[in-house]
């Protein structure tokens, strides 16, 4: 990048892709690398004072200008002259700049109890999981507490933000169960369940595959598909589920929920091949979180899809198998590009997503990829406070450079957590 061209400023027109060599607070734009797509712009850049810069001819859309008089501008390079003072809009773009970096920080804090609760939750699952086949009950009353806490968040006033958590304990297959019960409790609450009704599903969404500690782990660490048999003494997990669910003590609907989270309204699901109306809502809404969270965070994670991808190939391939109408709800509580999803912006750069507003899932925050600011300091984009930015597409994480990949760091494995927080109208500008 350093051997890209260089450029006089009386040489910039609209369509240069420049590079500014300069600190992100140093000048009003957003980023250090853009597109020009206007003279305002040009004219700011003339205000920065530079003698020279750089522009990558790959990505402009125009060439330089001619240099007409290169004595002349030798003479200014020189001997340049004083720059006149910013005008008011340009003072306000840099004013607008640091209210941005200030809500960075309040961002990032905020993203920082929300794993620091996660965490949390997950030493409290780890727990649940140790004693959850020689002291069930004790599990079960864990459990409930545990359900409590993630009502208490998800009702309390202000909208709910789901994160994906960048921990590394993220990539421990034991989150499954918490990642179920994340995303169907915000599943039930987009459907106006009452708050009895959310505990019961919340207590079948951590339970509902109990039963898999009873069989052999062998079964869980194949690399190709299971066998015959070996499928028929897998999806014994669900019969021994319900006996450990109801020696326990849960409640009925949630007993139900857990033995119908694998059946399918065409009636292809196991282990009874029921269909229709014969599943109930909480089973339909585990049977579509369930497949959607094994689509991302697979016993084999060589074949994981992205959060985007698992939608898309749910909604193609199998809405005539899971509820539909739950799907698109999903999808509007998500957003077409959920949490831990690589994606390309409008301009053209690489970001990840990392939390949406389960109200506004379609403008969601974005980490964005800038190797001109340090990975520590990585600018977060609010898509519902920047206009005229939005995602173009998701990206499968073999499709983005190595060097992208690392400082986004995607986690193999994704994990959800979810704050609420009172809704304020966005600021301009970030």
């Amino acid at each position: 990048m350093a051997d890209l061209p260089a450029l006089q400023p009386e040489q910039l027109c609209v369509g240069l892709y420049v590079h500014l060599d300069l600190s992100w607070m140093e000048h009003p734009f957003a980023f250090n690398r853009f597109k020009i797509r206007n003279a305002a712009q040009i004219e700011t850049l003339h205000r920065l004072g530079l003698k020279q810069i750089r522009y990558d001819p790959a990505r402009s859309e125009a060439e330089p200008l001619p240099l007409a008089h290169a004595q002349e501008a030798l003479a200014e390079a020189v001997a340049p002259k004083a720059p006149p003072p910013p005008p008011p809009e340009e003072l306000k773009a840099m004013a607008e700049k640091q209210a941005r970096v200030e809500r960075l920080g309040r961002l990032r804090s905020r993203i920082a109890e929300v794993e620091k609760t996660f965490t949390r939750a997950a030493d409290k699952l780890r727990q649940i999981t140790r004693v959850m086949h020689s002291r069930p009950e004790e599990a079960a009353s864990q459990g409930d507490a545990l359900v409590s806490e993630l009502l208490d968040t998800l009702l309390a006033e202000g909208d709910t933000q789901i994160h994906s958590m960048s921990q590394s304990l993220g990539e421990d297959v034991y989150f499954h169960s918490l990642n179920v019960s994340v995303l169907a409790l915000t599943l039930g609450k987009a459907l106006k369940l009452r708050r009895d009704e959310l505990h019961q599903l919340g207590m079948a969404a951590l339970f509902h595959d109990i039963g898999q500690g009873e069989l052999p782990g062998t079964l869980f660490g194949k690399r190709e598909p299971l066998n015959k048999s070996e499928q028929a003494l897998y999806e014994t997990h669900v019969k021994i589920g319900v006996g450990i669910a109801q020696k326990v003590g849960l409640s009925k609907p949630a007993v139900t929920a857990i033995a119908q989270h694998h059946e399918r309204l065409d009636g292809s699901g196991y282990p009874l091949k029921i269909g229709g109306a014969e599943i109930g809502l909480f089973g339909r809404i585990l049977g579509l979180i369930n497949a959607y969270d094994n689509q991302c965070n697979p016993h084999d994670i060589s074949r994981a899809v992205t959060p985007h991808e698992a939608l898309a190939q749910l909604f193609a391939k199998q809405r005539h198998a899971l509820d539909e109408r739950l799907m698109r709800l999903l999808i509007r509580t998500l957003g077409v590009y959920p949490p831990g999803t690589l994606v390309r912006l409008s301009d053209e750069r690489f970001g990840m997503v990392v939390s949406v507003n389960a109200q506004q899932a379609l403008r969601p925050q974005v980490l964005v990829y800038d190797p001109d600011i340090p990975q520590e300091a990585a600018l977060i984009l609010d898509l519902q406070a920047e206009e005229g930015l939005s995602i173009a597409e998701g990206l499968r994480p073999v499709l983005v450079p190595g060097d992208v990949r690392a400082y986004l760091n995607p986690r193999q494995r994704v994990t959800y957590y979810v704050e609420s927080r009172k809704a304020a109208p966005p600021a301009s500008g970030g």
